[in-house]
């Protein structure tokens, strides 16, 4: 069986994370994980990743911790240096990807989470942290960088020192969650795909909105007048698509537009 499901709905690409009981991360599933994001890279028919867990248990419970007491320390740097590489593959790539959470979030679960662009969490599902401390290291995958760019530097050491577990409600009082749904686990799932095609055309234009999460991921990453000349540069190669046409000249007419996604 797969470790990462994919399928494709309506211009939304859900990966799933399947690995019994808590779909925990292996280099092989990390793979998996880096080759789906690449198809949707290049794949021009998907406009948005949805990125959940199998079951509604688990998100994901982080890394395989029994794989790793057995390896060697120089597989477990290459293990965690894969692993970022692949989260920073899906960080920078040009269109939204969302964290649809229906189970625990935790460790290297929530570090998956958190490289993207927005998290949407069932309410009651379960909880999230990175409590890698109690292990005797650190959140390893992302979780030192992304989590004090969410939170901030003094909540973010907090948490992290403290190995603190929460509720999605708490998580999004701290800005780690974007919206939390109550709802049953497979209304859930509907609710995610029917707000994920919201940003698909022709409601939506896609290629904007992955523009707006370059200029955004990698002008937090630089100095005001480089990220300005990067959301110039990245603004006249919409201007030169058939979306902004469109949406210019639906404006003029006073009508709705019909995105292409080109």
């Amino acid at each position: 069986m797969s470790r990462v499901g994919i399928d494709v709905v309506n211009g939304v690409m859900t990966l799933t994370l399947r690995e019994p009981p808590a779909n925990t991360y292996s280099y092989e599933m990390m793979r998996e994980l880096d080759a789906a994001i690449l198809d949707a890279r290049m794949n021009p028919d998907v406009h948005v990743i949805v990125l959940t867990g199998d079951g509604d248990r688990f998100f994901c419970a982080g890394a395989d911790i029994r794989t790793l007491s057995t390896v060697t320390t120089d597989y477990k740097y290459m293990f965690c240096l894969h692993a970022n590489e692949t989260l920073l593959r899906l960080e920078q790539t040009p269109k939204l990807v969302v964290a649809a959470i229906s189970g625990h979030c935790v460790g290297g679960g929530l570090e998956v989470a958190m490289a993207c662009d927005l998290r949407i969490a069932r309410r009651g599902a379960g909880k999230c942290g990175l409590p890698e401390v109690k292990l005797g290291v650190l959140p390893g995958t992302g979780g030192t960088q992304r989590l004090v760019r969410l939170v901030g530097r003094p909540a973010a050491i907090k948490l992290m020192a403290e190995a603190d577990v929460f509720d999605f409600d708490r998580a999004r009082e701290l800005g780690l969650v974007d919206e939390v749904i109550d709802l049953d686990p497979a209304a859930f799932r509907a609710h995610v795909q029917a707000w994920a095609e919201r940003f698909c055309p022709p409601h939506a234009a896609p290629r904007a909105i992955g523009f707006i999460k370059r200029a955004v991921v990698s002008g937090a990453e630089m100095g005001l007048e480089q990220g300005l000349a990067l959301e110039r540069e990245l603004q006249q190669r919409l201007f030169c698509g058939e979306d902004a046409k469109e949406g210019l000249a639906a404006n003029l007419e006073k009508r709705a537009p019909r995105f292409s996604g080109r």
